[in-house]
């Protein structure tokens, strides 16, 4: 019999299917960690990976009939779920009506609650299965990101690069100081607070948001989102970590870029929905926005006849500043210490908010 908590409660255990590619040797990981884990896993029903966490795989290969019978079945007989199948919203509905012993999804992602909310699971399903994420883990390298994102804008980077091209040795100009600046940190989750600590060390003043009475270290101020208008004229630069919701929908759109202090930075590594990629392009023009770092945009692939490909003052990067060759190692960690927690009838890390899908 199968409780609430996902436990299978005559052995103690815990069936987990690898619905995302897993190497062998987080398998192990996995199974050292938290060894009352049964893993089921094929790796031939899994798309070959063509760099470190790329879950989706392959989008040339595919199951033969033969194979997608099998990839199911296995999900199907399952208490837990590593991954989202085929990291497809559908399949995951697929899954989780069809196996009613079903009560936990690991979601690869750090804002795997879009997905979840792309599944368009009912209520009563969503109170069945718990879903989890793996934020926290991209923290360390995204925080690298948005620090190499401000340091480029303090330090004139558009410059740099123009001048260096054109073979012009210019006149000597001051360069801004990061341990001298401002920055707001939109988001004081595990990304936000680890972008914080790190701008914290570089001696800049940070200034959080957050909707709940929080205390950060490294943050010296924090803010409700409803105010962040408020705050953009008092500040050097701008990280967005938020994730993608309804409520965060182009959070920073006219409003919001026309209140900030000419020749601000940006910076994104939260996600692209977030932000209205045409009053962003109004104030690169207007001079609002000095410089953007952009890891994350409003459709990704950025499409060709965006207008931030060839903005000499907007920096383009393909989503992959949380790429980390121990992504997937310390992802496979996360799940076994959630595993362990929920064996033992305890809280999860990482909830998805059901109602808010973060």
């Amino acid at each position: 019999m199968t409780g609430r908590d996902g436990r299978d409660e005559a052995a103690g255990r815990l069936r987990v299917a690898v619905a995302a590619p897993l190497s062998e040797e987080n398998r192990a990981r996995i199974q050292e960690l938290e060894p009352r884990i049964d893993l089921v896993v094929d790796p031939s029903l899994l798309p070959p990976m063509r760099w470190p966490a790329d879950f989706a795989g392959d989008p040339n290969w595919q199951r033969t009939p033969h194979q997608q019978r099998a990839y199911e079945a296995a999900i199907d007989s399952a208490d837990a779920l590593y991954g989202i199948p085929d990291v497809n919203p559908a399949a995951l509905a697929r899954a989780v009506r069809a196996n009613p012993r079903l009560r936990w999804v690991h979601t690869m992602a750090a804002g795997g609650g879009s997905q979840v909310k792309a599944a368009g699971l009912t209520a009563e399903e969503l109170h069945r299965v718990l879903f989890t994420t793996s934020a926290g883990v991209h923290g360390r390298p995204l925080a690298e990101f948005a620090v190499f994102g401000v340091l480029a804008g303090a330090k004139d980077l558009p410059r740099l690069n123009r001048q260096q091209r054109d073979h012009e040795w210019s006149g000597r100009w001051t360069m801004g100081q990061v341990h001298q600046q401002t920055v707001l940190v939109l988001g004081l989750g595990g990304i936000g607070r680890a972008v914080a600590a790190a701008l914290h060390a570089l001696g800049a003043t940070v200034i959080g948001t957050s909707r709940r009475g929080v205390s950060v270290p490294g943050v010296s101020a924090v803010v409700h989102p409803d105010r962040i208008a408020e705050v953009a004229p008092t500040v050097d630069a701008v990280v967005n970590t938020l994730p993608g919701t309804e409520a965060t929908e182009h959070l920073l759109g006219k409003r919001f870029f026309n209140a900030l202090r000419p020749g601000a930075c940006f910076v994104n590594v939260g996600r692209g929905s977030v932000v209205d990629e045409t009053a962003l392009t109004d104030a690169l023009a207007s001079g609002r926005v000095g410089f953007a770092a952009l890891d994350v945009f409003e459709s990704e692939p950025l499409p060709a006849d965006s207008p931030l490909w060839d903005h000499d003052r907007v920096l383009v990067s393909p989503h992959t500043a949380a790429l980390d060759t121990a992504e997937d190692r310390l992802i496979a960690e996360l799940f076994a210490a959630n595993a362990t927690r929920l064996l033992d009838g305890r809280d999860l890390i990482n909830r998805v908010n059901t109602v808010e899908f973060y």
